[in-house]
């Protein structure tokens, strides 16, 4: 322990060379720089041993975070370390860590031990530790792990953040539990960005939340392990979860500077892209993304049994437009969109999409995207019958002025739907199908009646009936007679006066069935328009 005023440090410590300079530093706000200048030896993720120049103690580390000597004259205190090898395990548990700290190209020897403590500010870059334990970790300002390689996981579990999350071409391996980053209940005041991220476990976020915006673009998430790689359910993003590629061309990520925020627009054409890539199964139950959720050249590798699962989630805009996902399956049951923009080359085939109680508004499809492809889209999602989904489809159209495709995606709804009926109730709707397309195409129903009525003149008029009563007839007129006969419930005086027998009472029968059949598919087919469906 330090006596006010006095810098120097408590005799029991016996700093050595690198330690002494760190605590000067310290006391300047300055860095402590124990590169050597060899890139390879100062790399600290290399298999270069570090010597005892380059070693400092933990204990002091941890003196310095906690209580250290008080700054030169006109100067503010600051740990601010390069290239050091610390020895023993940081430990900073519950403690309050007021002066800015930055540990650059540092390896550590043992974990880091941060749970409930408290920091204005923490970065380590580029930094080689075995384990980041850091539960319920708060800190006013940000908090920075870019370029580091995590060997055995990270735990952030209810951290709260008060302005920036980096994981910035982080690499996490994963703990004992099989979870590279475990962040349940974390909260990012402003941007948490991932980007070029390597995940090799379980990256969980349930029920964390951001305050801006998510960004994982060019990450590589694997998990051989379990069943997920990204399992975040109840994740609350007020902006844009972006899942997109990331540029590679003139990137800052290649020189020594620590990274940006993150890419603020998708790659420009022509730039080599890094995309998202996702091996294992995603989770994003039951969340909401205040602006939209970004899958833009995403890739996703799953077996059979896995999942790209986005139940229930509320966004104004989806914007799926990766890859086709060759196993597992696509969820998007009980979903509330707004604008989903899609391709048709990004859906997965048959089984392997459901959107059961799918709701959207618009649909703006990027690319060649007819309506075909389109009802081959709904047919993937309904292996057995589902009418919301046609339904829906059929909305999306009419509000965008698409009235006739809206018409073909509801008499597709019905010719899905006579697939389950009964033997009688099929064979009637094919024979609605085949004469008025269940009234959707009316004008089919005129076009038989004429043929009909020409027919039905054709043979009247080379063989009339007699009177029903002689001498009450009104005159003969096979025009009439066939019409009366073909439409239902209108009478034109011809139908009762005559008495067909024969040949003929069987083409009048025939006339007046047909008439009916038309007159019901028909009436059939306007109901249904004038309830919307």
């Amino acid at each position: 322990m330090t006596e006010p005023g006095d810098g120097d440090a408590p005799a029991d410590l016996q700093l050595t060379s690198a330690e002494w300079s760190m605590w000067q530093a310290f006391r300047n706000g300055s860095t402590c720089d124990l590169h050597i200048g060899d890139p390879a030896r100062d790399d600290p993720h290399g298999q270069h041993l570090w010597g005892p120049e380059r070693r400092v103690r933990a204990r002091v580390v941890a003196l310095l975070m906690l209580d250290g000597p008080p700054p030169q004259p006109g100067r503010v205190a600051a740990l601010q370390l390069t290239g050091a090898y610390i020895t023993d395990t940081l430990d900073v548990a519950g403690g309050t860590i007021k002066p800015f700290v930055e540990l650059r190209d540092c390896r550590f020897e043992a974990e880091v031990v941060l749970p409930e403590s408290h920091f204005t500010t923490l970065r380590l870059v580029n930094c080689a530790i075995p384990r980041l334990e850091a539960a319920r970790l708060h800190t006013e300002g940000d908090l920075h792990l870019p370029r580091c390689v995590v060997q055995s996981g990270i735990r952030l579990t209810d951290a709260q953040i008060g302005t920036d999350l980096m994981l910035n071409q982080t690499i996490v391996h994963k703990d004992r539990q099989g979870r590279s980053l475990m962040a349940d209940g974390l909260t990012v005041a402003q941007d948490l960005q991932a980007e070029m991220m390597e995940s090799y476990g379980e990256l969980s976020l349930r029920g964390a939340t951001v305050g801006v915006s998510l960004s994982l673009r060019g990450s590589r998430l694997c998990n051989p392990f379990g069943r997920r790689a990204l399992n975040a359910p109840q994740l609350t993003v007020e902006r844009t979860l972006y899942l997109t590629a990331a540029g590679l061309a003139n990137s800052p990520f290649s020189s020594g500077a620590t990274p940006p925020y993150g890419i603020g627009q998708t790659p420009s054409r022509g730039t080599r892209v890094q995309r998202f890539e996702c091996e294992g199964g995603m989770r994003l139950d039951d969340g909401r993304f205040g602006d939209a959720v970004d899958f833009e050249n995403a890739r996703f590798i799953m077996e059979s049994d896995q999942e790209l699962s986005l139940r229930r989630i509320q966004t104004p805009e989806l914007r799926f437009l990766g890859e086709r996902p060759q196993r597992g399956r696509v969820i998007l049951s009980g979903a509330r969109v707004v604008n989903l923009i899609d391709k048709s080359a990004s859906w997965p085939g048959l089984g392997g999409l459901w959107m059961a109680g799918f709701a959207y508004e618009t649909l703006i499809p990027r690319g060649h995207f007819p309506l075909a492809l389109r009802l081959q889209w709904v047919a993937a999602a309904t292996p057995e019958y589902a009418p919301e989904p046609y339904e829906m489809l059929a909305a999306s159209l009419r509000s965008t002025g698409e009235d006739a495709d809206a018409r073909e995606v509801l008499l597709a709804k019905q010719r899905r739907r006579r697939e389950t009926l009964p033997l009688a109730a099929k064979l009637w709707g094919i024979l609605q199908d085949w004469t008025v397309a269940y009234g959707y195409r009316p004008g089919r129903a005129a076009v038989w009646m004429a043929v009909l009525w020409a027919i039905g003149t054709l043979y009247f008029s080379t063989s009339p009936p007699p009177p029903l009563k002689a001498g009450e007839a009104p005159p003969w007129n096979p025009y009439l007679y066939s019409l009366d006969l073909l439409l239902p419930v209108i009478d034109l005086n011809q139908g009762a006066a005559w008495k067909p027998g024969g040949g003929s009472q069987w083409v009048a029968a025939v006339l007046i069935l047909a008439g009916w059949v038309l007159a019901t598919t028909v009436a059939a087919g306007a109901s249904r328009l004038l309830r919307r469906q």
